[in-house]
């Protein structure tokens, strides 16, 4: 056996283990259930889910080499198999045996037993059983498998060849000790929500650093103040000796006291917070390692694939993978599945060429496809996909652009190949032509870069004609945050995942020129697209007529070959991001990805390097694009989940709307009553203190606000909801679970 052979068994082994425990539990279960003499239809239920487990059991167990495992399991399923067709009654006698099946398999598990004669004699009798043969007297068994037997604490070596079937069935390596290892199956999405919370707590300790950098400096500016006041003292009583200036050493004293307080408060704050630090790291680290697993999970399964279609396409490929043993977070390997499958049937069924084809170049019949993980820093991994086939031919790449209308013929003939490679990155190009006249290296590409970038990471591809391909994914090993780009537009902050940030810049305004009626600039030799990322959003100014700025900052986003300039009013900084979903009913909001919640409590929405370049390439030429009505309206939001709220905000100023939020109706109500004035109130129906309903009906049942226009917008979706809602006045009941942004829009349209 070669090493690779022994590491993936060790492997399999280890899996093995786990899953064997589960099945056991369930055999067992059946076993104890069917003893009960249960009615027909549940007898027939209980064997029917016993057989399953059994012929699962066997099936795992002959993955690893385990042939007593596998003799034992075989005569109980043709028992089980008997029982389901009806050709046999479960007898005492039956059930005693069917026990005795199940402690050998526990017993040739956990190491208390070894194949044996008597294993031989109990495989028979089983065999005999099924045939019809009851047996002849009742054996006996060990008690009810209500749990696992202790193992042995030093179970004796197995015999060179006393597995049943010889040395052929023996394990290469020593069998899973089943119970041997305290193990426990959870759900995944347990899990997730443990790991979730963890990270949640890293804004509680951004936050908490933030208040600790705040007392640190109050107890500097008091400290200051203290000197200050000392000096004070000095020189009244220098002067003379008065109640005042006694008094001013009273207050002294207390000065001193309190700048002393304050001081040991903020060196206790930041020792504290230090241990909150590691502690945190520590327990971050640990859930991150639960859903750690090695990557081999996600490709050994892709050996059967690939001689699957290289069978069907006629052509023979060899797989090589190598650096199954990193480890990649499950939820990565789970969102990279599909596209890794995509990329190797391509490079099966249009990359690599036939066996006359290849004889014909020169090359061996048999192409390869290698598929190498390696860590190529801390926190990032790099899955390289290559094979030996034709390559890009990016003449016909240009030619497919041209054809298409992507560009005019001169155009694309001026492209380097680099940018001609680029091209299979565009969705716009059509994929029918890649496929038939370059070997279909566009099909998805766009799809399984959206999917590498969404989680964080790159996809690259080099290619040589008649030499091969190497698509190269560089990914992170663990989603639980990243590196982000802090910007501000109109007031508002938004994060650039770093990943697509190639640089930022100030631009001088007469470095912008206009060509073909866009706006552009220069920069590192480049002529770049320039847009204004608030067109792009649809955010509508917050600042009247003011002088042109001295200089614009610009974030250069690329993808694919593609880059943009985008104009920002600032750059705050790139801090490490910790992403939160938001959640299936915002799921179609442009441009957004999730967001993230700052250490001064503000929400920050994580914006999605492609929709952003797919939107500024058709952004109008106009210096601003923005939705205007007629006057400003005025509205008030109240809902108590910030998340929410701040994105109904941006939604509706987007639209050109003057928004006032309120945590709650309580606080609604005091904005409706304090004497501001709005054109409409959208609410959330559960809200603490005062919820939607009793706000909508303190509106109704006020003069002045009767006629105010109300929008609910809940998760409560019954048709008795619905009727309450409209019965405490509202005009319009929008159900989140259907959210739609176009909807709310209309709806407020209409209503103002």
């Amino acid at each position: 056996m070669s090493q690779s052979d022994d590491q993936l068994l060790k492997r399999l082994l280890a899996m093995f283990e786990v899953e064997a425990e589960e099945h056991l539990s369930a055999i067992a279960a059946g076993l104890l259930a069917l003893e009960q003499s249960p009615p027909r239809e549940r007898a027939q239920e209980l064997v029917e889910t016993t057989f399953r487990e059994v012929h699962t059991l066997k099936g795992a167990a002959r993955a690893v080499n385990l042939g007593a495992v596998v003799a034992v399991c075989h005569a109980m399923e043709s028992v089980f198999a008997a029982l389901k067709g009806g050709k046999l009654a479960l007898t005492p006698a039956g059930m005693d045996l069917l026990h005795q099946g199940y402690a050998r398999v526990r017993g040739l598990l956990d190491g208390s037993v070894v194949a044996g004669p008597d294993q031989v004699a109990l495989v028979s009798a089983l065999e005999g059983y099924a045939e019809g043969r009851e047996p002849v007297a009742k054996t006996a068994v060990p008690p009810p498998p209500t749990k696992a037997p202790e193992p042995a604490r030093t179970p004796p070596p197995a015999p060179p060849g006393a597995e049943e079937g010889g040395p052929a069935d023996t394990p290469a390596l020593d069998a899973p000790r089943v119970g041997s290892r305290p193990t426990l199956r959870i759900a995944t999405a347990k899990v997730d929500t443990l790991l979730r919370h963890a990270e949640e707590l890293v804004s509680a300790r951004l936050a908490a650093g933030r208040q600790v950098a705040d007392l640190g400096g109050l107890a500097s500016e008091v400290a200051e103040r203290v000197r200050s006041h000392e000096r004070a003292r000095r020189r009244l009583e220098e002067a003379e000796d008065s109640p005042a200036a006694r008094l001013l050493k009273q207050q002294g004293d207390t000065l001193r006291w309190l700048s002393g307080r304050i001081a040991q408060l903020a060196n206790a704050g930041r020792q504290d917070l230090r241990i909150l630090g590691k502690m945190l790291d520590s327990l971050l680290d640990e859930a991150k390692q639960v859903l750690m697993v090695p990557v081999s999970a996600l490709l050994d399964p892709m050996a059967p694939l690939v001689r699957d279609l290289a069978r069907a396409e006629g052509k023979e490929v060899e797989l090589i993978i190598r650096g199954g043993d990193l480890e990649i977070d499950r939820r990565i390997q789970e969102e990279m599945k599909d596209a890794l499958l995509h990329l190797v049937r391509n490079a099966i069924a249009h990359g690599i060429e036939t066996p006359e084809t290849r004889e014909a170049k020169g090359k061996a019949p048999r192409g390869t496809l290698a598929i190498t993980v390696a860590q190529t820093e801390a926190g990032r991994a790099e899955i390289a996909i290559a094979d030996d086939g034709g390559g890009f031919d990016v003449t016909r790449l240009r030619h497919a652009a041209a054809e298409q209308g992507l560009m005019s013929a001169a155009a694309a003939a001026a492209l380097d190949d680099d940018a001609a490679r680029a091209l299979a990155f565009r969705s716009g190009l059509s994929t029918s032509g890649l496929l038939t006249d370059v070997s279909g290296r566009g099909l998805g590409l766009p799809i399984v870069q959206e999917k590498v970038e969404r989680l964080g990471g790159g996809l690259a591809v080099e290619s040589t004609v008649g030499l091969g391909t190497v698509f190269r994914i560089r990914l992170p090993v663990t989603l639980a945050s990243f590196r982000g780009v802090l910007v501000e537009v109109e007031g508002a902050c938004f994060i650039l995942p770093t990943g697509g940030v190639e640089r930022v810049a100030r631009v001088a305004p007469a470095a912008i020129a206009m060509v073909e009626n866009r706006e552009t600039v220069v920069l590192d030799g480049r002529t770049l697209g320039l847009v204004r990322l608030a067109d792009v959003l649809g955010l509508a100014p917050t600042r009247g007529n003011q002088a042109p700025p001295s200089h614009h900052t610009v974030a250069v986003l690329s993808r694919g070959g593609q880059a943009t300039a985008f104009i920002v009013d600032r750059v705050r900084d790139e801090q490490e991001v910790l992403m939160k979903s938001l959640g299936p009913q915002l799921a179609r909001a442009p441009y957004v990805t999730g967001a993230s919640v700052l250490a001064t409590g503000e929400v920050a929405l994580i914006l999605n390097i492609p929709d952003l370049l797919a939107g500024a390439a058709q952004a109008p030429a106009t210096v601003r694009s923005t939705v205007v009505v007629s006057r400003k309206k005025s509205i008030l939001i109240a809902e108590d989940s910030i998340t929410a709220r701040t994105l109904f905000k941006n939604l509706l100023e987007a639209a050109g709307y003057q928004v006032r939020t309120a945590v709650d109706g309580v606080d609604a109500w005091a904005a409706l009553t304090g004497g501001e004035e709005f054109d409409l109130l959208v609410s959330d129906v559960e809200m603490p203190r005062m919820g939607g309903f009793e706000l909508t009906t303190k509106v109704r049942g006020t003069p002045k606000l009767a006629e105010l226009p109300v929008v609910l917008i809940t998760s409560l979706g019954s048709r008795e909801d619905k009727e309450r809602g409209i019965d405490a006045g509202a005009n319009a009941y929008l159900v989140k679970d259907s959210f739609d942004q176009g909807n709310l829009l209309q709806i407020v349209s209409h209503l103002v």
